[in-house]
């Protein structure tokens, strides 16, 4: 009982860490087009991170949490690919790139699994699927911020810039509280996975081979908490780049990539996928800033993070490994 709390407790503070580390995916638009201080733009975004579950179904939660075999998890085995996850939010967050949790979690539980039991412990099915959406979901963020923002400029291209400022300003509040919702909608599911999986790894969750257990409330409750508290903190290194080194914005921008990146959210969430928060809003982003020009975007940043994409996977994956390794030379399991 004392090591499925730890695994819990551990469980939170990676949901905390990544309200904390992609907190930069809900406000940084809203911050660096100055539509709201960072104090109330943290506080605005923890407010909706918190109420997702109010919205969403929890499909994702399901789905992570039948990701590992369930003959093959083990507390030993989650607290492991939780480790790695943590370890690397942390570096890349202290390097100030906009890695994904998502993505993470999932490589740090692959890693100890793949370790300790080979490929086929994995639901490969569901991993094949996330690691399609790395691709997917910022290019359909890419996407949908284009035409947005076409849009949006077709619709108020007479319209005097400073009355388009002034309504934008406005909007760009609720474009802002969507994306929020939809950050809290997908991403504190993944932790709750995660929970479940150590619930039923200690046969405190029964589940029928195949299908995805029933997420308790309790978990869910929990797990949205932990997501808005961490959001409240900020994580201001990540605001920084999101929202100042991709491409300068202005309100109606802002409204664009946020619109763009909730559709997105919202459309992978109903689907049961895990994706990243951090991909969509930069591919809305780039998308956004490319309709001004091509030369808009710093693509020497968008690279950087590109880098940073390609290898979190892998690198989270190795950590978790190794920390399994380690557990099981102790004869932890």
């Amino acid at each position: 009982m004392t090591a499925l709390v730890l695994i819990v407790a551990l469980a939170l503070a990676f949901d905390f860490l990544n309200g904390f580390h992609d907190a930069a995916n809900s406000i940084a638009t809203v911050v660096s087009t100055r539509v709201l201080a960072p104090r109330w733009a943290v506080a605005w975004a923890a407010f909706f991170n918190f109420v997702a579950f109010l919205v969403f179904s929890t499909h994702v939660a399901g789905n992570i949490a039948k990701g590992v075999d369930p003959h093959v998890a083990t507390l030993a085995l989650v607290g492991a690919g939780l480790a790695g996850a943590t370890v690397w939010d942390l570096l890349t967050w202290w390097w100030g790139l906009p890695t994904s949790s998502s993505h993470a979690l999932l490589g740090g539980l692959a890693g100890a699994a793949i370790v300790k039991a080979g490929v086929h412990s994995l639901d490969l099915k569901f991993f094949g699927e996330t690691a399609l959406f790395i691709v997917v979901s910022p290019v359909v963020g890419l996407a949908l911020g284009f035409v947005v923002m076409k849009t949006v400029m077709a619709i108020f291209g007479r319209t005097p810039h400073g009355l388009v400022d002034r309504t934008f300003r406005r909007a760009q509040l609720v474009s802002a509280a969507l994306y929020s919702l939809g950050h809290g909608g997908n991403d504190a599911q993944k932790t709750m996975g995660i929970i479940a999986a150590a619930l039923v790894a200690s046969h405190k969750l029964a589940v029928t081979p195949g299908k995805s257990p029933s997420i308790p409330i309790w978990v869910v409750l929990l797990c949205q908490t932990a997501m808005g508290l961490g959001t409240l903190s900020g994580g201001w290194r990540i605001v920084r780049t999101m929202g100042m080194k991709i491409a300068k914005l202005e309100p109606v921008g802002g409204f664009s990539a946020e619109t763009a990146g909730a559709m997105t959210l919202a459309m992978a969430t109903f689907g049961g996928i895990p994706v990243s928060t951090t991909h969509t809003i930069t591919g809305a982003i780039v998308g956004v800033g490319t309709t001004r020009r091509f030369s808009a975007v710093r693509w020497g940043v968008a690279g950087r993070i590109v880098w940073a994409w390609i290898l979190t996977v892998p690198g989270a994956a190795a950590i978790s490994a190794g920390t399994w390794i380690v557990l099981h030379a102790f004869g932890v399991d």
